[in-house]
């Protein structure tokens, strides 16, 4: 089986959310002499890549992207042990995280699947996470991006304090928010440095950034 096959066979596992046999297919790809990179952003990326335009076609919606995100996800478990250290956070690091007070992820899961297989590094802190725990990672990481997601525009205050804590310390980073209830003006009112609209669009800002960053 040639390097081009296998390659297309894990593009096309994404694409098909083949998250059965993903994992027997990295593990084939290794055995093959497909080094753990090109397996991820040769074959898997290029999956996701196409698994995003389809959405902005209007031919997948959410579900196919948490599908993809998660058949991604598998398929990771094999590569990341076999990932070397120069090869990780080629684009950037970026810390990920659901703010206080809102327990909702899918959204936040499939923005960190789509930025990973982009090619940067991902910090992601899960749920509830409190704007002096966002600033410690972001520190801890030396990360160039925080995106945050809220579904509760009650929670919206959450992401100010975040952003206000940034800025209080005085840390360089990129700031990004997303979540179904926000829009262009309230991002902005916010403070925040960019808007997702959805996750496509999300993680899409996060190349532009790193495009601009490392030319």
């Amino acid at each position: 089986m040639s390097k081009e096959s296998i390659l297309e066979d894990l593009k096309e596992a994404i694409i098909k959310f083949d998250i059965d046999n993903i994992r027997a297919l990295a593990e084939t790809a290794l055995k093959q002499g497909v080094s753990a990179y090109e397996g991820v952003m040769n074959g898997m990326a290029k999956g996701m890549e196409a698994v995003g335009q389809k959405y902005q076609m209007g031919e997948f919606f959410l579900p196919e992207l948490v599908m993809a995100g998660e058949t991604f996800k598998e398929g990771m478990k094999v590569f990341a042990a076999h990932l070397k250290p120069s090869e990780i956070a080629s684009r950037g690091r970026i810390v990920i995280g659901t703010v206080e007070g809102d327990l909702h992820d899918i959204g936040k899961n499939i923005v960190a699947s789509m930025v990973g297989a982009s090619g940067f590094e991902v910090h992601d802190l899960g749920v509830d996470v409190t704007a002096g725990r966002f600033l410690a990672s972001t520190k801890e990481a030396s990360a160039d991006i925080v995106a945050m997601s809220a579904l509760l525009s009650t929670t919206f205050p959450r992401m100010r304090d975040v952003i206000d804590a940034i800025r209080k310390a005085e840390v360089t980073v990129k700031t990004l928010v997303g979540g179904a209830p926000l829009n262009l003006e309230t991002a902005k009112s916010l403070g925040a440095d960019g808007y997702g609209r959805d996750a496509v669009e999300g993680a899409n800002i996060c190349k532009q950034w790193a495009a601009v960053k490392n030319p």
